[in-house]
């Protein structure tokens, strides 16, 4: 690493988990392929032995060439730009975000950008008061497949995962990216094996989205004027995801407007509080 590399920073709950165990390949490669001369030099973990594997920081830092930081500020303080990441456990990243973004670096925290939507106003709010320039977001708003019907007024998405808790974010991202913002409610039907999600717009917009704790894949079906598409979604949507940070670590452009990641997360929240009580429109909070 010469003196003029970037240095990112990562900040997690427990270093050694899927998402901190691929980044730094795929940012390496997108970063050579964009020209940037970045490294993940620095790591910071809350916990230090990760439940998932067992690894420690110490040698998650080993294989991945990284230096572990022994408190945040350390962290914050060498490095350049910081992902927070903890993506299993968003009831963390107000706390992390609270100690990293008062240094006022590029930040990126990861999917699920917050518990609820009172938090992720709490973590806009701090970031505001510092100004400090962040964005989040699920990968799978990347996904190249969103981008074959332009404008359409209906959205259908299907996906699984561990809970819908975790994982209904993908499909809240996907509704957002193509429909944009004005939900008003969400309804929830019970299907014994899954659950299927009514969000209304009540201006001629509309999005379902099915969740699966089996192996429902990722699909996704658009209607409107410019005609109709449905696909699986295939495409490398975490390298295009790599490519949106770096070059918002770059240039400091934000990829999207945040206030579509206040929508996500309140469709996100009333998604779950539907899934409670099945057949009755919730309204987003």
């Amino acid at each position: 690493m010469n003196q003029n590399t970037k240095k990112i920073g990562f900040v997690d709950l427990y270093i050694s988990e899927w998402h901190a165990n691929n980044y730094p390949v795929w940012m390496r490669e997108i970063a050579k392929t964009l020209g940037y001369d970045y490294e993940i030099a620095y790591a910071y973990a809350e916990e230090d032995v990760s439940p998932v594997d067992g690894r420690t920081t110490a040698e998650w830092c080993e294989q991945f060439g990284v230096t572990a930081c022994a408190t945040i500020g350390e962290l914050c303080e060498k490095s350049d730009c910081i992902v927070i990441l903890a993506p299993s456990n968003p009831e963390a990243h107000l706390r992390l975000a609270a100690a990293v973004l008062p240094y006022k670096k590029r930040t990126y925290i990861d999917k699920t950008f917050a518990p609820d939507a009172a938090t992720a106003r709490e973590i806009f709010r701090i970031a505001e008061q510092y100004g400090t320039p962040f964005f989040s977001t699920s990968a799978l708003r990347f996904s190249e497949e969103l981008d074959l019907v332009k404008d359409p007024t209906l959205g259908v998405t299907t996906g699984s995962g561990r809970s819908a808790d975790e994982y209904i974010v993908h499909q809240a991202e996907m509704v957002v990216k193509k429909l944009g913002i004005g939900a008003d409610a969400v309804r929830a039907t019970d299907l014994g094996n899954a659950l299927c999600f009514h969000v209304r717009y009540g201006d001629g917009r509309s999005a379902q989205m099915t969740y699966s704790k089996g192996s429902l894949p990722f699909t996704v079906y658009l209607a409107g004027d410019a005609g109709t598409k449905y696909s699986s979604v295939k495409s490398d949507f975490f390298k295009i995801l790599m490519k949106e940070i770096l070059v918002f670590f770059e240039t400091g452009d934000l990829p999207f407007d945040p206030v579509e990641t206040d929508e996500v997360m309140r469709i996100r929240e009333a998604a779950l509080r539907a899934a409670e009580t099945p057949d009755v429109w919730v309204a987003l909070p």
